[in-house]
Formats: C-alpha cells, structure tokens, sequence
C-alpha cells in the first residue's frame, strides 16, 4: 500500500510488476490509481492464483497476467517497472542484469521502483535488511540485500537519471530511479 500511495504514478499510465507472485502489488497500485493498467509479469504458474485474486479484488478490467521467465524473456514495456523483493534473490551480475532489462522496457520519462529490505548505507540501523541479507546467502546461491547507495549505483551505471531511495514501512523502502 505505501509503493501504492508514495511512487510518483501521476504522471503514468501503465506499470509492469516483475515477479508479481499472487498479484498483491499490482491490485494494490490498481486499487489507490484508478488511471492505470497493469500487468503482473511471472512464471506460468502463478497465473491462476494472480488470476484469483486480481477478480476477487474486481480490478480484472485494469490488471491482467503474463506469463514469462525474467532470466529468458524481455520484460514487458510500461510506463513504471516494479520489482519488489526480487533484487536481494540473485548475485550481484544478475541484479545488474535485472536492472538493465527494466532499463530496456521502460520508454524515456518512466521510472523503475525496485523495493526489498534495502539496508542504509551505513549498516548500523535495518537489522532486518542486514538478517535478510545473511538469509539471502544462506539460501541462494550469491543472494544478497543492499545498501540504497549500492542500488543507486547499479541504476546509475544503466543510465537511470534522478535516482532516490523512499522508506516505505517497516524495514522496507524503495529506490527509484528515471529513465532520461
């Protein structure tokens, strides 16, 4: 609900949600931005379930699901690329990679908003972004959560413009950066 209510979705029309899982994300930015239309881009399998509960939330004229691997497949073309979550799952070539293929989805003007447990820059004070990250290498194989400054970088580095972290609630907070 914060990403739903703190990303700048004004000045868009359409969003892609990568890794959209049970569809949460996107029927809550259906739900608080009657203007857009949105998509849940995963694998096959969480078709259904997305299905379910975007009608269950009566936004099915607004948000519908496509099937597709990140790792294989271009990411669908939006306004706005979400990944939520997502990131902290992969090494660091792989999040980069992640990164540049919303880079390439997004037309000039749209934003990428990538939110996980995002650790501040210091180290001293998201416990739970810094658990998360010893979880994340325990669990996958080069997984890890970061810093906002560490993700700014990496947004940089592709070309993102106006690049900033937003804490959201808890110990998550999201970085956004503009395609220019």
């Amino acid at each position: 609900m914060a990403i739903a209510a703190k990303a700048p979705w004004k000045s868009y029309r359409t969003f892609v949600d990568v890794g959209a899982a049970q569809g949460d994300l996107a029927v809550q930015i259906a739900l608080a931005n009657p203007h857009l239309t949105g998509t849940g881009f995963d694998l096959a399998e969480c078709g259904p379930i997305f299905e379910e509960y975007v009608a269950a939330n009566k936004v099915s004229d607004r948000v519908r699901f496509q099937p597709g691997n990140f790792f294989k497949e271009p990411i669908p073309s939006a306004d706005v690329i979400t990944m939520g979550h997502i990131l902290h799952d992969w090494n660091l070539e792989e999040k980069k990679m992640l990164v540049k293929k919303a880079y390439d989805a997004l037309p000039p003007g749209g934003i990428l908003v990538v939110y996980d447990a995002i650790i501040d820059d210091d180290r001293s004070k998201n416990a739970f972004g810094l658990m998360m990250s010893l979880n994340m290498l325990i669990e996958t194989e080069g997984g890890f959560d970061y810093t906002g400054a560490e993700c700014i970088g990496w947004m940089k580095e592709t070309g993102f413009s106006k690049v900033y972290v937003e804490p959201l609630t808890g110990p998550d907070s999201m970085v956004v950066g503009l395609k220019a």
